[in-house]
């Protein structure tokens, strides 16, 4: 719509885009959300287009609505005690907000868009350089001191070197998000991160003669 008179953008305004009321006319944009903006529109035209949806950002508003935590680590264990030069297993208990699948909607400007995501992968920082890319698989006493058929480490120093006495890593996951607008025949994906820090007490084994 046309500026109300007595708020017309002033001559010299950046809305006039250097042109004056011969040229055309200065038209007030106002959207749904309540946000909105001036715009020159020139002589022959009929006003300023509608604004255009961009469905990403909808479905960044869908995944904003969902629970998306980082990985619940199950190990390392904060209590737990790691001997150097042994395997040590990691892996997160997997739930529904840990690893997905999660899925939600959001509309704008009548354009509705579902997301869905999933965790494809964790990263592992181990506190002392290495990182390590895995999902995990739970140890269990039955498989003794063997390393993890995917997702393990092995520490060369003990962490009493470390501050605090412990190694600080990181576990990450990669959310992918999967999206879709059936109205405008228009999908894609984007990445969302979740972080977990965690702790591990590592230390070497005494060897008595």
């Amino acid at each position: 719509m046309l500026l109300p008179e007595g708020r017309a953008a002033p001559p010299g305004h950046l809305a006039w885009k250097g042109h004056d009321s011969k040229d055309g006319a200065v038209y007030l944009v106002q959207c749904d959300s309540g946000r909105g903006g001036v715009t020159f529109v020139p002589n022959g035209q009929d006003g300023p287009a509608a604004p255009t949806i961009d469905p990403e950002t909808v479905a960044r508003q869908a995944a904003a609505s969902m629970r998306l935590d980082g990985p619940a680590v199950a190990s390392p264990r904060a209590a737990g005690t790691y001997v150097v030069g042994m395997p040590m297993w990691m892996w997160a208990t997997p739930s529904k907000t840990t690893f997905g699948p999660a899925t939600a909607s959001a509309t704008a400007g009548g354009v509705t868009v579902t997301a869905t995501a999933k965790v494809t992968t964790v990263r592992w920082a181990m506190g002392d350089g290495t990182t390590v890319t895995c999902h995990g698989t739970p140890y269990r006493k039955s498989q003794e001191v063997t390393s993890s058929p995917d997702c393990g480490h092995l520490y060369e120093r003990p962490s009493s070197e470390q501050p605090g006495g412990r190694y600080r890593g990181t576990a990450t996951a990669a959310w992918t998000v999967t999206w879709t607008a059936p109205a405008l025949n228009h999908g894609g994906t984007f990445t969302e991160t979740r972080a977990t820090g965690f702790t591990a007490a590592v230390h070497e084994v005494q060897v008595v003669n």
